[in-house]
């Protein structure tokens, strides 16, 4: 299994540093929607504190917590894949704050600073082997329970 890594602790000081000029400090109070599902997606964050539950709607009226999200950890990477349209939807679980960065700002600076692109979009893919390992394991675990329960 991939080893759960934080974005910005992964990334070499000099470019965390210049990712860094573009973060903004920003704050969600508790129940805030940060995004949804099929919205535009031009953002992402990193969270400083407090928690986020990753949503997943099943129907007009309900939705499932399919992950949760805490400090260090990098909410959205949607803005960095076309068609740019969030895959879940996302809400602050308690307060939240968080960097956030602009999508199309970081993708100008990793066409100037190819190395930091590529470090960038390593690191995103390494958060996103995790969270599929994780999702595997818990789809795994949920077969075995239903397998075993009577029909």
């Amino acid at each position: 299994m991939t080893k759960a890594i934080k974005l910005l602790t992964a990334l070499p000081q000099a470019q965390r540093e210049r990712l860094m000029e573009l973060a903004k400090e920003v704050s969600f109070p508790e129940d805030t929607r940060i995004f949804e599902a099929g919205g535009t997606a031009d953002r992402f964050w990193v969270i400083r504190s407090g928690a986020v539950h990753l949503e997943q709607e099943v129907t007009a009226r309900k939705r499932v917590t399919v992950g949760t999200l805490g400090a260090g950890d990098l909410l959205g990477w949607s803005w960095l894949f076309p068609p740019y349209r969030w895959d879940f939807g996302s809400v602050a679980f308690s307060n939240v704050r968080a960097y956030e960065f602009d999508g199309p700002s970081v993708l100008a600076l990793c066409v100037e600073d190819p190395l930091l692109g590529l470090s960038l979009v390593r690191s995103v893919a390494e958060i996103l082997a995790h969270r599929l390992e994780i999702t595997r394991g818990k789809l795994m675990e949920q077969y075995a329970v239903s397998r075993r329960s009577p029909l």
